[in-house]
């Protein structure tokens, strides 16, 4: 098949130059994959057989309808409709819906979900197993009621209001506040302007019930609804119940017009200020609104537009990047972008900087200027053709693993078409197309000329946010259009970069051989030990055709450190990528890289160093490469150190004040007892860290090869890895240590700690956080028996503290266990919530955790938890990562977790008794730290 796409591409290269037979106005080729059709009463269906994963299905039901759909008394009830869909419906009243699916290991908030926006609200089952053919059936009934039989039952409504209030008081952050804020005025005589998706709380709270009805029965009807039916199914089978099924639903008589805003042209810009106490960034950004492609002109020569705008866009960040790794740039970071809009039918250019505190103009000046040198000079060949190489190494790598694209990404592919008439092109089609007849044909000079055009002088609104407060200083749109004139106006210097350099590696490496080979023949995998020390475990994995991973981990840690190293050693990750590697700095080895498929990282943590590299297949060597240059050739530089440190300092400045950075810091100021080593970050605590603190830290912990244990998991054979692994693991230097962690004692303090915390809040709002930790075993009986009572706890809480209270939005709940530094049960039980009610809901969190330690759960639960994990548990399997993951687990613990005596048979062996010992366990005589975030009014 391979060998055909190749010839099609020079097909296609050359049907371009002759250009008269290669016409571009034609439509472009849908996925032959997907079927598509419509009923007679106007309802559109996408049905596509895929198995990723296998055995798999996902269900969308996707309603051209949204927010800006409401009448004023309506504010907020589109959304509040979604809500509704899943609180009874004909053939599935109450819960049921959630209910029949749980107990197939369908979780909610996971696999059940949905959103609301402006112009649309989609609802989604995903991941289904469908091996049951009932199951498949019970999905299309649910995507059938709720086209036309939603419930809508007045105690029901009524008991829902309170959930909404939570998440709208939930989902007022200084961000979104400002957001809301700016709408207005870069929409303005549109219904964006006066609409939020979350509502008007007061409509929320007290309307009638028949309004939520009208917009129900006016709005979701069939010729705005199209089904997706994707995933491991008989597509003429699909198709079939689709028509058997919503056939029978009738059209709307006398329907709406579903109109579509009109967003005016305007010559002037347009100015808005949004300030917010609580806010985290200061921003200023110039918007630019243009009308998109109308749907029926998406044909060839959008697509190749398409391309063009990807190839600016990538370009155009990439040198805004480049700036930030100058010595104190005057801004922390910064965009140029043509993208989607808020608005249905509209695009924008956008030009963004975020500053430091009181230098909005500074960093506006900046990025615009960056911008406006762009439209001077534009882009140079070298760019481009840089770019065009990572575009294509992209459509490449997702053709070679076309059969990993998920069941919901093509569901999105389906969801793009029917709201936005966006292509629905198959990966084969987008390599080839891209290869053979886009990437040849753009010229410099034509994305030149593209990117003038994007960056146009009408429809612009100068938007400036940020933090509200005493001495806080922001742009004002006479100092906005001064900086605007006075860059339009400057010739500026066009770009130039430095010759890159042809290699990675200009030495010869000696390397070392591999002097012991063991099996490991229960993971299919062997384990080398070469002359150097270094261990080195590989599996060959094929799930990813075009991926493979290296981990290469050794115990020590940040534990190993003074206390005077932490705040450097939490640095230490990113800031050894920003200082770049052997020779070339960051800017330069990113220019080297480009056009390939491959990443190198490095991490600390508490207790383990490591190196995680990803690649492609044919870009193996490569990360090879840079896998030996972390170990052998770090590069400490010291402009990039200043530059990185700066804004980060700059960013901390601006949080000072936020409320979330405060909860941050007392939660792991407290749960740590105050601990010594706890990194708190601000600007004088990062002013600590130095360049050769860093280093010293790196060339410490990085020492050798034979501290390293190297895992290598992916699509490569051994013939080619072993030469790879001589040659460069083998070049890397030994260290002739033995080390382990330090347990260095940090933890909760004993017993159970009470306090409550005041904060100015502009929106009154409770956190109550409880944090657990307890000394515990680690063994699969009590690790897995602790992520059964997490799942367990989160159908209970959704079921009281959520549905039967309203008392939140959600309750958020994680169990885990650590090996590393000592063996122990860490958790917390975490909402957010109206203050006057935090006492009373806290209650109920604790009355269920007692309930359980007392009786144990319900049988119900336990199945539908053990069933989500076993169904988590099959998926995973069928990803190099869950083998990466099995061996690190291994080699480290000496724990087979891919056994089904460690898992399966341990989860289908629980009782709820067994789930009573593990709560036992867990939350008697545990160390507990109770705090609750309230407002100061």
């Amino acid at each position: 098949m391979k060998k055909i796409f190749v010839s099609l591409v020079s097909l296609l290269t050359l049907a371009f130059s002759a250009n008269a037979q290669f016409d571009l106005s034609q439509p472009a080729p849908s996925d032959p994959e997907f079927r598509v059709g419509k009923l007679d009463n106007g309802l559109t269906y996408y049905i596509r057989h895929n198995e990723e994963p296998e055995q798999r299905a996902s269900f969308y039901i996707i309603q051209n309808v949204g927010a800006v759909l409401e009448n004023d008394d309506q504010n907020g009830l589109a959304h509040f409709l979604e809500h509704m869909a899943f609180n009874g419906t004909e053939n599935f009243p109450g819960k049921m819906i959630i209910s029949s699916l749980e107990k197939h290991g369908v979780a909610f908030g996971y696999n059940i979900n949905a959103y609301t926006s402006f112009d649309e609200t989609v609802y989604n089952l995903s991941d289904v197993p469908v091996s049951d053919p009932g199951l498949l059936d019970t999905c299309l009934l649910i995507l059938h009621d709720w086209s036309n039989y939603i419930s809508l039952e007045g105690d029901e409504i009524d008991a829902e209001r309170g959930v909404i209030s939570e998440e709208w008081r939930t989902s007022k952050t200084a961000s979104r506040r400002m957001l809301f804020a700016t709408i207005p005025v870069i929409y303005e005589g549109t219904k964006y302007a006066v609409r939020d998706i979350i509502g008007d709380i007061n409509v929320i709270q007290n309307f009638d019930h028949s309004l939520i009805r009208n917009f129900y029965h006016d709005w979701y009807r069939t010729d705005l609804q199209a089904i997706a039916v994707v995933g491991d199914i008989d597509v003429d089978e699909v198709e079939q119940k689709i028509k058997n099924m919503f056939s029978e639903i009738p059209a709307v008589p006398n329907a709406y017009p579903r109109t579509y805003e009109v967003v005016a042209d305007h010559s002037d810009v347009r100015y808005v200020l949004a300030q917010d106490k609580e806010a985290k960034t200061s921003t200023v950004e110039l918007v630019s609104i243009q009308k998109a492609v109308p749907r029926e002109k998406k044909n060839l020569d959008y697509l190749r537009d398409q391309y063009i705008i990807e190839l600016i866009n990538s370009m155009a960040n990439t040198r805004v990047g480049d700036l930030l790794q100058q010595e104190n740039p005057p801004f922390i970071s910064g965009t140029i972008m043509y993208g989607s809009s808020y608005a249905r039918g509209y695009n924008e250019f956008s030009i963004s900087a975020y500053s430091r505190q009181n230098e909005d103009a500074l960093a506006f000046k900046a990025v615009l200027t960056e911008a406006e040198r762009i439209r001077q000079h534009g882009f140079t060949e070298a760019e481009l053709e840089r770019t065009k190489q990572a575009v294509l190494s992209n459509l490449e790598s997702r053709y070679n693993e076309i059969d990993k694209i998920t069941n919901d990404t093509y569901a999105y592919v389906a969801l793009d078409n029917f709201l936005y008439g966006e292509p629905m092109t198959s990966a084969e089609f987008d390599y080839l197309y891209y290869a053979g007849v886009v990437m040849p044909s753009i010229s410099v000079e034509e994305v030149n000329a593209r990117y003038r055009e994007l960056m146009s002088d009408q429809n612009r609104t100068i938007v400036v946010m940020g933090q509200e407060g005493e001495g806080m200083i922001h742009l004002t749109k006479e100092e906005a259009m001064a900086i605007i004139n006075e860059v339009s106006n400057t010739p500026l210097d066009p770009y130039v970069e430095e010759e890159l350099a042809s290699s990675l590696i200009d030495e010869e490496l000696v390397g070392s051989k591999i002097v012991k080979t063991e099996e490991l023949p229960q993971f299919g995998a062997k384990v080398w030990t070469l002359e150097n020390g270094a261990r080195v475990i590989y599996k060959k994995a094929d799930y990813e055709k075009d991926q493979i991973s290296v981990n290469a981990y050794s115990f020590g840690g940040i534990s190993t450190l003074d206390d005077n190293l932490v705040m450097a050693a939490e640095c230490l990750p990113v800031l050894s990528l920003m200082y770049g590697v052997s020779d070339f700095d960051n800017i330069t080895l990113q220019r080297m890289l480009a056009g390939k498929k491959v990443s190198v990282d490095v991490d600390l943590s508490e207790t383990v160093e490591e190196i995680e590299g990803t690649s492609t297949p044919k870009d193996f060597e490569t990360m090879m490469q840079l896998i030996y240059l972390r170990f052998a050739k770090p590069r400490f530089d010291a402009m990039a150190h200043n530059s990185y440190m700066e804004r980060l300092m700059s960013s901390y400045d601006n949080l000072a004040s936020s409320p979330d950075l405060i909860m941050n810091d007392s939660l792991s100021l407290i749960t740590t007892n105050y601990s010594n080593r706890t990194a708190i970050f601000n600007r004088e605590t990062l002013s600590t860290v130095t360049l050769s603190d860093v280093e010293k830290i790196y060339r410490d912990r990085f020492n050798g090869a034979d501290e390293f244990t190297f895992i290598i998991v992916g699509n490569v054979d051994e013939e080619t890895v072993i030469p790879m692994v001589e040659k460069y693991i083998g070049s890397i230097p030994k260290a002739n240590r033995t080390e382990t962690y330090v347990d260095r004692k940090i933890g909760q303090p004993k017993g159970k700690v009470d306090k409550n915390i005041e904060l100015d809040l502009a929106v009154p709002k409770a956190t109550v956080y409880l944090s657990y930790e307890k000394d515990m075993p680690v063994i699969p009986y009590n690790s897995l028996g602790l992520s059964v009572l997490s799942g367990i706890l989160d159908i209970v809480y959704t079921e009281t503290v959520r549905e039967k209270e309203g008392g939140t939005y959600g309750v958020s709940v994680s169990l885990s266990t650590h090996r590393t530094p000592s063996q122990r049960a860490e958790g917390y039980i975490a909402f957010e919530c109206d203050p006057n009610r935090a006492d009373e809901l806290k209650a109920i969190i604790y009355d269920e955790l007692n309930k359980i330690i007392k009786k144990g759960p319900s049988q119900e639960n336990l199945n539908k938890t053990v069933l989500n994990i076993l169904k988590n548990r099959e998926e995973s399997k069928l990803h190099n990562s869950y083998w990466t993951s099995i061996l690190l687990i291994y080699d480290r613990f000496g724990i087979d977790n891919n056994s089904p005596k460690n898992y399966e048979d341990v989860l289908n062996s629980f009782t709820t008794k067994d789930i009573k010992k593990v709560a036992k366990k867990m939350f008697k005589k545990s160390n507990v730290v109770d705090l609750v975030f309230s407002p100061t009014n």
